[in-house]
C-alpha cells in the first residue's frame, strides 16, 4: 500500500512541475523515432497530461487519436490542452474500451512501469491494433540514464537508508532494454526494436530542482513526503552541497528514455 501511495499521479499542474517538461521533450522525439504516417488511427495508454497525445496530434495529421488514463484529473488536464482531434478517456491500460483492431498505433509514454502488470497492458495494445499494426512505448532508464533521478536517489540514500527499496532504479525491472524485449515478444509483436533517446534535463537553479520533489507526485516526491521535516531539511541540504552546479548556478543533467516498438502479426497469441 506504501508504493501504491507513493506512485499517485493524479494532480497536473505538479506532475507538469516535476516531470510533464521532460516527458514532452522525450514525446517529440520518440514522434520523429516512430516515423509513422498520416491519416492514422491512435491510442495513447496511459496519457497523463497528454504530452505524447498532444505531440501525435501536433505532428502526425492523425485520423484520429484516443488517450486513455485511468486518472480523472490527469484525463481533464488533458482534453483542455489537446488538439482536435485528439479525444480521451478514463480507462484502465488492463482493460482498454476499444475492440479488436481498432487502432493502426498504439503507444505510451513513461507509464508502462507504473501499469499494475505491464505484460497485461501490452498485450492489451497488441489487441487492440489491426494486423500489421504497431505497439510503441517509451519509459525512462531508472536504473543509469535518468541523471537527475538517479542523484536523488543516491544522496537519499546515504542520508535515509531506509529509502533504498524505493529506488525506481530498483523497483522498475521492467524498464530494462532485456525486459522491455521480452514484453515485446511474449506479446506476439515481431519486428521488435529498441533504441534510447537522450534529452537534457537542466535546472536553472538549485530551487528548480528541488521544488518539483515536493508537489507529491510520483515516487520520489511521495518518498520526500513522508520525511519529517528534520530529514527532509538535511535531504535538502545534501543535495544542494553535492549537485553538479555550474558557476553560473545552473544543474545540468541529461535524461535517458529506453523506446520500443513492434507490429502485430494475423497469428499473434490471444
Amino acid at each position: 500500500m506504501r508504493d501504491q501511495w507513493l506512485d499517485a499521479w493524479d494532480v497536473g499542474d505538479a506532475y507538469d512541475r516535476y516531470m510533464g517538461r521532460w516527458s514532452r521533450r522525450v514525446a517529440d522525439e520518440f514522434i520523429t523515432w516512430l516515423g509513422a504516417g498520416a491519416g492514422l488511427r491512435w491510442l495513447d495508454v496511459g496519457c497523463g497530461t497528454g504530452a505524447l497525445t498532444e505531440a501525435v496530434a501536433d505532428r502526425c495529421q492523425p485520423r484520429l487519436i484516443l488517450g486513455v488514463d485511468r486518472s480523472e484529473s490527469f484525463v481533464a488536464a488533458a482534453a483542455t490542452a489537446a488538439p482536435a482531434p485528439a479525444g480521451f478517456a478514463v480507462a484502465d491500460a488492463l482493460s482498454l474500451p476499444v475492440p479488436d483492431r481498432a487502432c493502426d498505433v498504439a503507444v505510451s509514454g513513461l507509464a508502462l512501469n507504473f501499469f499494475p502488470d505491464p505484460a497485461v497492458a501490452v498485450a492489451e495494445a497488441a489487441r487492440a491494433v489491426k494486423p500489421g499494426g504497431t505497439v510503441a512505448a517509451y519509459v525512462w532508464d531508472y536504473t543509469q540514464g535518468m541523471a537527475f533521478l538517479r542523484f536523488f536517489w543516491d544522496t537519499a540514500v546515504t542520508v535515509d537508508p531506509a529509502a533504498a527499496p524505493l529506488d525506481e532504479g530498483r523497483r522498475f525491472s521492467a524498464c530494462r532494454r532485456d525486459r522491455l524485449h521480452t514484453l515485446w515478444t511474449r506479446a506476439g509483436l515481431t519486428e521488435v526494436g529498441i533504441d534510447a533517446i537522450d534529452v537534457p534535463t537542466s535546472f536553472a537553479g538549485f530551487d528548480e530542482f528541488w521544488v518539483p520533489f515536493l508537489g507529491g507526485q510520483g515516487p520520489a516526491p511521495g518518498y520526500v513526503a513522508t520525511l519529517t521535516p528534520t530529514t527532509r531539511d538535511l535531504l535538502r541540504d545534501t543535495l544542494s552541497r553535492t549537485a553538479p552546479t555550474r558557476p553560473d548556478g545552473s544543474i545540468p543533467f541529461t535524461a535517458r528514455a529506453w523506446a520500443i516498438r513492434g507490429k502485430r502479426t494475423e497469428d499473434r497469441p490471444t
